[in-house]
């Protein structure tokens, strides 16, 4: 990693644990800075504040106490994601003009590597993947981090010249981001997501729209034309602009045309021989190509991972056949464009599992994508919301359970042979579930017990 000296004998807050604040306390902490660390947990059940303060780290648990930044100097904050600017704490971080970062921005000063960022509300995941087993296929030495599991700034650590770090990047992380600068930046779409946290969706799309604000004309950035917001987004950037579209043909860029995906004017394959399902995984098909195509990877390295490819765990994933009912899940699909693009992947019968967090919306967005749905399953805070449009869209059979366990199974007895059984809930999990990939996992535990 770079050898940095812009924190050495400065007073760093990092306020929240998980595993992005305790490995950027460590980073921060190696780097020369001096580290205070403010968690929520308290301290005898905090498992990394304890690793902390065994290698010499102040670590304050159990409440976020103002004096932090009241009465101590403090040169910056590094934030974890998921805390929300409204925290008072923030509020008085903010008053005070000091820097609020994440661990993205941490990530981005020390790596050594060349850094592909892609966000957007939908996708991300599925594209950050496809990038990934791309250049890992045509023998290129990709990493993959950010959002999709692995800390991005604990990857940038090792990571070597050779390397090129393929990131999955939420708004969260990118609006604590202040020089954060990748070589090539994705947007894929943006819609409304979020907004208990942005506040607006003007704000939302500005978080998302930082992956593109400090590229210059040595930089890439990737724009889906298709979508009018992320084209506001780019036309404010001095990236150099490659674009891809999946409903009309263009003379460069990455787009569909006569039932294939070309590049340019190159055929690169015919949609027949994709594995992965969902016309909406096309979007995420061009936007990885474009970005792979940046690492000169070859025609054959990225045909070899679309034929095999099926998708990534918890989004739109194959679970089981049971008696001719297909079961998906798609316990990632958080909010109403997630559910709306799942939908439009099948034309067979469906059975939607849906509910989870109110997060204070409705869902008559969802009404157009219901023509194929025969039976809807709710749970959760949801439910009598989704129930209402479910009557509004003319579906007969609704029924009310208490978590997803006992869905799979009131599901596959209101369904029959040739039926699709999906788990895809336009909700967050946190009404019920730690994370949505509990969510998931406990649905495709539940469907296995169904064999």
């Amino acid at each position: 990693m770079k050898q940095i000296d812009t924190y050495k004998g400065k007073n760093i807050l990092v306020i929240g644990l998980a595993k992005s604040g305790l490995a950027a306390a460590k980073l921060l902490h190696s780097l020369g800075a001096k580290v205070t660390v403010n968690d929520m947990k308290p301290y005898e059940e905090n498992e990394a504040a304890q690793e902390l303060a065994s290698i010499g780290i102040r670590v304050i648990c159990g409440s976020h106490p103002l004096e932090l930044i009241k009465d101590e100097h403090v040169d910056a904050v590094v934030k974890n994601p998921g805390i929300p600017y409204k925290n008072p704490l923030l509020q008085l971080a903010l008053e005070k003009k000091l820097p609020i970062i994440t661990e993205v921005e941490l990530a981005y000063q020390i790596s050594e590597a060349e850094i592909i960022g892609i966000t957007g509300s939908n996708g991300k995941t599925t594209t950050t993947t496809l990038v990934y087993e791309m250049l890992k296929e045509d023998g290129q030495r990709p990493l993959i981090a950010g959002n999709i599991g692995t800390v991005a700034c604990e990857v940038a650590q090792n990571a070597k010249p050779e390397n090129v770090i393929v990131m999955e990047l939420s708004s969260f992380q990118l609006q604590g981001t202040e020089t954060f600068k990748p070589k090539v930046a994705v947007i894929l779409n943006i819609f409304d997501a979020h907004l208990d946290y942005h506040g607006t969706r003007k704000e939302y799309a500005a978080a998302k729209g930082k992956i593109y604000a400090n590229q210059t004309a040595d930089e890439i950035g990737i724009v889906n034309l298709d979508d009018k917001e992320v084209c506001e987004l780019a036309e404010l950037s001095h990236a150099s602009k490659v674009y891809f579209s999946v409903h009309r043909k263009l003379e460069k860029g990455a787009y569909i045309f006569s039932e294939a995906i070309w590049y340019d004017d190159e055929k690169i394959i015919e949609i027949k021989d994709i594995v992965l399902p969902g016309k909406h995984n096309l979007e995420n098909i061009l936007a990885a190509l474009l970005a792979v195509k940046t690492q000169n990877c070859s025609n054959e390295a990225i045909r070899k991972v679309l034929t095999a490819f099926s998708g990534v765990k918890h989004r739109l994933q194959f679970v089981a056949s049971i008696e001719g009912r297909k079961f998906y899940n798609d316990s990632k699909a958080t909010n109403l464009l997630a559910t709306s693009k799942a939908l439009q992947a099948f034309e067979q019968p469906t059975v939607l599992l849906a509910g989870g967090l109110d997060r204070g919306n409705e869902f008559d967005e969802l009404k157009p994508f219901l023509s194929n749905v025969k039976a809807l399953i709710t749970f959760g805070e949801t439910a009598p919301k989704l129930e209402r449009i479910a009557r509004e869209a003319g579906i007969e059979v609704i029924k009310r359970v208490d978590n997803v366990d006992t869905a799979a199974s009131v599901a596959f007895d209101e369904s029959e042979q040739g039926d699709v059984i999906l788990l895809s809930p336009a909700c967050a999990s946190w009404d019920q579930y730690k994370t949505f990939e509990q969510r998931g996992d406990i649905f495709a535990n539940a469907v296995h017990k169904l064999k």
